[in-house]
């Protein structure tokens, strides 16, 4: 805005200087002609009553060399009765150009080498015509044009300048309000809900700032209503798993009384992670940064030690690939393990029992993909189960685990798919980056590759049981 303000102004400068400069330089052009043609009328003038009262050649010099034209001024007489025709000083002009001013009877220019001159005629004693012939060289013609001329080109450069620097002066004026409107925006898009604008500069910008801060100032009341219900929400989880909590307290000992009671604590743990983040306006999932994150490998290792006991009371087979070695991702642990217990419980709750499933994690050359893959019916429509996982409201499952898994992905720079596995049903893709490179599978997948649509290589690394 600045830099074309400054390009306008200094076109309309342009032209209106060169509309009032050139048609003023040709006037003083023409202003110094006239002078120097006025001055040698003048000297002409001067001469003609000594012609109306004598035509003696010394006579006529004399008055010639005391109108001070010197050399440059020409006397021609013509004959008349029994006297030759008469011509004083040095002529310049043609001698037919003295015969027409001689028979027109009106003063007359006419161009010689070096300048032009002026030819009047005037009427002698005897009724003849004389003609008084003046020099006038071009240096008096153009004397003092150039220098006009080099004035009106300097006031014409200065004018120029100073509408391009007061033209720059009110673009800064106009420029750092909107600058400052453009660095709100981007600050309050990083989560800088402190983020202001002042609001000053011309009106219209005033009003952008106005708006823009009372926008920022129900952005912030939203997040805290939000946070607020979020966490009133979570609290409300308190009483029924402080009853299932005393309840598999009760239950006595065994595998399956220990496994109800790690999960109801993990359960609280969760709720109080939730009420604590509500609270601190945190995200859940970020991006680790450098030498963060977690060892996929352990997660899925751990997780699955869980939901074995689950699967061996329904009588599911299951195996795990690829994780008897570390496999590092960029993300929290806790936020790895919510999104495989996201997967694994869609599982078991869309599936039947007996349904078998399996989890591998391939390590490829800059991503980590994980699949989670059943023997179940499949879903009909991905495309649909993805949009309930972006909250679309489409009727159904909530969506909140895949929602979940979702966000994961994003945060590393990866994304999740959905399609039919090996097994017969449903396969979850999940590609989590490394080092915020480009997500894997749009291009090259590292060492991950699909033999057909839908179909993937499952043996990358050697299965296993968990025991």
């Amino acid at each position: 805005m600045r830099w074309a303000l400054v390009k306008v102004c200094l076109a309309v400068t342009t032209m209106v200087v060169v509309a009032f400069a050139v048609p003023l330089g040709l006037v003083v052009k023409e202003m110094a002609r006239d002078r120097a043609f006025s001055n040698a009328e003048r000297e002409a003038a001067a001469v003609a009553p000594a012609l109306s009262i004598t035509t003696d050649r010394d006579q006529l010099e004399r008055v010639v060399a005391s109108a001070g034209a010197g050399s440059r001024m020409a006397v021609h007489l013509p004959a008349d009765g029994g006297r030759a025709a008469l011509d004083l000083g040095r002529q310049r002009a043609a001698a037919r150009d003295i015969r027409a001013v001689r028979g027109l009877g009106r003063a007359s220019t006419t161009t010689v080498p070096g300048g032009s001159t002026l030819l009047q005629p005037v009427a002698l004693g005897s009724g003849a015509i004389a003609v008084v012939e003046v020099y006038v060289p071009e240096s008096e013609v153009t004397n003092g044009v150039g220098t006009a001329w080099a004035v009106l080109a300097a006031v014409g450069l200065a004018l120029i300048v100073g509408s391009v620097a007061v033209a720059d002066r009110l673009g800064v004026r106009m420029v750092r309000p909107a600058r400052r409107l453009v660095e709100g925006a981007h600050e309050l898009g990083e989560g800088k809900l402190g983020a202001r604008v002042p609001e000053d500069g011309p009106t219209e910008l005033r009003l952008a700032a106005s708006a823009f801060n009372a926008m920022a100032d129900q952005v912030v009341q939203l997040l805290a209503n939000e946070r607020e219900l979020a966490a009133d929400l979570s609290h409300r989880l308190r009483t029924p798993l402080t009853v299932l909590r005393l309840n598999a307290a009760s239950l006595g000992g065994g595998p399956a009384a220990e496994q109800t009671r790690a999960a109801v604590a993990q359960l609280e743990r969760e709720v109080d992670t939730i009420i604590r983040t509500a609270r601190e306006a945190k995200p859940q999932t970020a991006a680790a940064g450098h030498g963060a994150g977690c060892d996929a490998a352990e997660v899925v290792r751990e997780r699955m030690e869980f939901w074995s006991a689950l699967a061996e009371d329904e009588g599911r087979k299951w195996r795990v690939a690829g994780v008897d070695r570390p496999v590092r991702v960029p993300v929290a642990r806790a936020d790895l393990a919510a999104a495989l217990d996201a997967l694994l419980g869609n599982v078991f709750r869309h599936t039947a029992e007996g349904t078998a499933f399996a989890v591998d994690v391939h390590n490829g050359e800059d991503a980590v993909i994980v699949l989670v893959s059943d023997a179940g019916p499949g879903i009909p429509d991905p495309r649909a189960a993805m949009a309930r996982g972006r909250g679309s409201g489409h009727t159904g499952s909530t969506g909140l685990g895949l929602d979940i898994v979702r966000r994961l992905a994003e945060s590393t720079g990866g994304d999740v798919r959905i399609g039919s596995s090996v097994l017969g049903g449903t396969e979850v893709r999940v590609w989590l980056q490394q080092g915020g490179r480009r997500p894997v599978g749009r291009g090259r997948r590292g060492a991950v590759r699909r033999r057909r649509p839908g179909k993937s290589v499952l043996a990358f690394n050697r299965s296993r049981s968990l025991p």
